[in-house]
């Protein structure tokens, strides 16, 4: 049986996305507040760094949760589909912090901090400990997904934009009282990362508790365990490709002229595009919750991403004004003042990559919807392989740094867009029983 189709508003469209943005964007606020507890022990800002790379691992290990929120938006609208997404979701954060927990064992994490990534022995060994200690947190991150989703499925979103905004404010508390004590060093910042996601979680589960509970059962078969997982598979995959695209694009600018500067440059301008971008991605959520409802030639939710994914690239223009450049990148960031020029440059470049990013979420949207999650994968591969031949071709023909990083983003971003809409014309469903909630949105 087909939902009723009806009119959605832009007004509709913003009240739900904008908190999901909110929500997305702030999420990247919580990691540079507990930086200076780190960096106040004994060791200074080795046990930064330190903490930065065992980061790097836990959010590498929990890529393999990636498509959970796509998954349980597609089979967590009724109260089975919701309990198999919910036992799936747990398998999954046991599994990866117990591969955590192996790569902490003392042999495992030498070598991997120390050889494999070849960290002196003042940053290995906070990033050996922290990697340990924030194995509870890996947990955590997938704990929250299943309240989060039902808050999304049941258009709550600023409910769920809520809990992330008390988990920022408490983690920046936490930081400050952390400070003022003395309670410092990478244990401290640990701890100020872990406690406010787990008041986030505590959170989530009482705000969305009524909305799981009412739940209708299933009217038809209820996908199993496994049937979700085979959906949830090739999202994961491309996580991976996603995750891979940041260190690519580093080590092409790196064998560029100049890098001592480029490097910076490229990756402070990044820190403030990066958030925006992120919270594009939850235009993929829009499309999960409203596509259904909306009759297929209403083209608003289309004109909506393209139109919100252009709004949040110009956000960070704002940082590159007379006066804010200077506070921001020279004062808080520590930026030369010499290279005010090349922020401004590679801002400005890099306005247009939300938006290709907000046209592969929406896509990725409706892949989801018509259970063609490998439309997702091609669309992220060809992602990553773009990037590699054009940040390639920019070096090979001497462009500086900044220019490599921002033109494979953008293009990648672009390309990757136009792959997921033809793999979601031309691509197969997976043959899994979803109890009929949609129709299909592939327009040829």
């Amino acid at each position: 049986m087909l939902m009723e189709q009806k009119s959605v508003s832009y007004w509709d469209l913003t009240r739900y996305f904008a908190p999901l943005a909110l929500q997305a964007a702030s999420q990247a606020f919580s990691y540079p507040l507990v930086a200076m507890v780190a960096s106040r022990g004994p060791g200074g800002t080795a046990n930064l760094a330190g903490l930065a790379q065992s980061n790097i691992i836990l959010f590498f290990i929990g890529v393999v949760g990636f498509g959970m929120v796509t998954t349980g938006m597609v089979y967590g609208k009724t109260r089975e589909g919701f309990n198999n997404f919910f036992i799936l979701t747990m398998l999954i954060g046991v599994f990866c912090s117990l591969a955590q927990t192996f790569l902490c064992i003392p042999s495992l994490s030498g070598f991997l901090f120390g050889h494999i990534i070849g960290l002196p022995p003042s940053i290995e060994a906070p990033a050996a400990f922290t990697l340990l200690a924030t194995i509870p947190l890996q947990f955590l991150f997938f704990l929250r997904i299943p309240y989060q989703v039902a808050m999304y499925n049941g258009r709550q979103t600023g409910k769920a934009s809520i809990a992330t905004i008390v988990r920022i404010i408490f983690t920046a508390l936490l930081s400050f009282i952390s400070c003022m004590l003395g309670l410092v060093g990478p244990l401290w910042a640990v701890a100020c990362l872990t406690l406010p996601v787990a008041l986030e979680v505590v959170g989530s589960w009482f705000l969305s508790r009524h909305l799981i509970k009412d739940l209708a059962s299933s009217m038809g078969s209820t996908p199993g365990i496994s049937e979700i997982f085979k959906f949830n598979l090739p999202l994961t995959i491309g996580g991976y490709f996603l995750a891979l695209v940041g260190i690519t694009i580093g080590g092409f600018i790196a064998r560029a002229p100049d890098p001592e500067r480029m490097i910076p440059v490229f990756y402070l301008a990044l820190g403030l595009v990066s958030p925006v971008a992120y919270a594009t991605t939850r235009l993929q959520a829009v499309a999960i919750a409203f596509l259904p409802v909306v009759p297929s030639r209403d083209k608003r939710i289309f004109w909506f991403t393209l139109f919100s994914g252009l709004v949040l690239g110009l956000l960070p223009l704002l940082f590159i004004l007379p006066w804010m450049i200077d506070l921001y990148y020279v004062k808080l960031q520590q930026l030369a003042p010499g290279d005010i020029g090349l922020i401004r440059l590679t801002a400005l470049s890099l306005v247009i990559y939300p938006v290709g990013v907000a046209l592969r979420s929406h896509w990725e949207g409706m892949a989801a919807l018509d259970r063609k999650p490998f439309s997702v994968l091609v669309g992220q591969v060809a992602f990553m392989i773009t990037v590699l031949i054009s940040a390639f071709i920019t070096l090979y023909l001497g462009a500086p740094g900044y220019i490599i990083g921002t033109v494979a983003l953008t293009i990648g971003g672009f390309i990757s867009a136009v792959v997921t809409r033809r793999a979601l014309v031309h691509g197969a469903k997976v043959s899994i029983p979803v109890p009929q909630t949609t129709t299909s949105y592939c327009q040829k």
